[in-house]
């Protein structure tokens, strides 16, 4: 049984600082995203970890090299941020702008996908993950990460607005009990320039 899941946000992009919905495109680290990218080897550097999955977009296999983690990452198309479609490229109050009260979580985006349809992504990560043994670290998106946390406590995917997590960033998944497993969130949204876990 897999006994503990860091999921780490890819590090800053020149999007992500903007707050431009970032899915398809591949917009690479900025400097900042780089070097905050580069802390992260503090993290992991004592960690013994199973397997390495990163999204296949450059900012999350980026930030997984630069993590110290490269030479084991695999590739899960899974692991994609939300598309976001029509809304690709542009900010909440650009979208808000032309649709009033728009809310990701609830509704989803035209030409992209609905909570569900990421939340059934997120399912298959999941399921793959209880198949696995020791600790696994997955590179991926910040609203992709919010889902699957969800989905990993058996919440709705819309669950995942409630949970926060800031470019090069990470969570730990794992379960309270090894003798009765209930899947918890172990720790959230930490920064590798504090405390290490």
């Amino acid at each position: 049984m897999v006994e503990r899941v860091y999921i780490v946000r890819h590090g800053e992009t020149e999007w992500s600082r903007s707050g431009r919905h970032t899915g398809r495109t591949d917009v690479g680290l900025s400097a900042r995203g780089e070097s905050d990218a580069a802390l992260l080897s503090r993290i992991f550097g004592g960690v013994s970890l199973s397997r390495v999955f990163s999204s296949p977009r450059l900012r999350a296999a980026r930030t997984c090299e630069l993590a110290g983690l490269g030479r084991l990452r695999e590739t899960d198309p899974d692991l994609a941020e939300w598309d976001y479609g029509d809304y690709e490229g542009l900010t909440t109050a650009e979208i808000r702008a032309a649709v009033q009260g728009w809310q990701l979580f609830r509704d989803g985006c035209p030409g992209g996908e609905t909570a569900s349809a990421v939340g059934a992504r997120a399912d298959r990560v999941v399921a793959r993950l209880l198949g696995l043994e020791g600790s696994v670290a997955l590179f991926t998106h910040g609203h992709f990460s919010r889902v699957l946390a969800a989905r990993w406590v058996g919440q709705e995917a819309s669950f995942g607005e409630h949970l926060q997590i800031d470019t090069a960033c990470f969570g730990i998944l794992s379960h309270e009990h090894a003798d009765r497993p209930s899947r918890v969130i172990s720790l959230w949204n930490r920064s590798p320039w504090g405390p290490s876990a």
